[in-house]
């Protein structure tokens, strides 16, 4: 139980972040959540006494959040791009490429950034795509919060599904 990641949904079942299942448990005991869904077969283990490990909760009061973006890092860009290079789907040695070389005014931003093993941006170095002959498979994009939840993260289970379709 230790590993895993609890998804925590908004008083109005929208998902807003993740947290440790003890973080979860302590919300629910304190009845400041509900359990929305447990782990099957997963329990947490007190002196005395066992309880469901959450794997979905609800706060019980609304919480108003700004805007959430997804920060643009290395390795959320890397996980974009299901850690391989976009170019060969090579795993090793991953570097970022800007799609647009820097020097030919391209931007440091989600859409210019894609994942690229060594070779491949060597390959490319500073020219543009149709000038090296490489294609993209996909439009470098921005993904958003619940996307990245949704598609990227790995670390839900079944029970989340539900809750991140049609967000």
């Amino acid at each position: 139980m230790i590993g895993r990641k609890v998804l925590v949904l908004n008083a109005d079942y929208r998902a807003i972040s993740v947290c440790s299942v003890a973080k979860a448990f302590l919300l629910v005991y304190l009845q400041k959540a509900e359990m929305v869904n447990s782990v099957p077969d997963g329990f947490i283990q007190t002196v005395n006494k066992s309880f469901a490990a959450p794997s979905v909760i609800r706060l019980n009061s609304y919480v108003n959040i700004p805007y959430r973006g997804v920060m643009l890092t290395r390795q959320n860009i890397f996980k974009r791009d299901a850690n391989q290079c976009v170019y060969c789907n090579s795993t090793k040695n991953l570097t970022l490429d800007h799609v647009i070389p820097r020097s030919q005014g391209g931007k440091t931003s989600w859409t210019n950034l894609v994942s690229a093993c060594q070779r491949c941006n060597s390959k490319k170095s500073d020219f543009s795509l149709e000038d090296v002959g490489m294609k993209l498979p996909y439009k470098p994009f921005k993904p958003t919060f619940v996307m990245f939840l949704r598609e990227f993260s790995r670390m839900g289970d079944e029970n989340w599904k539900q809750f991140l379709q049609h967000a």
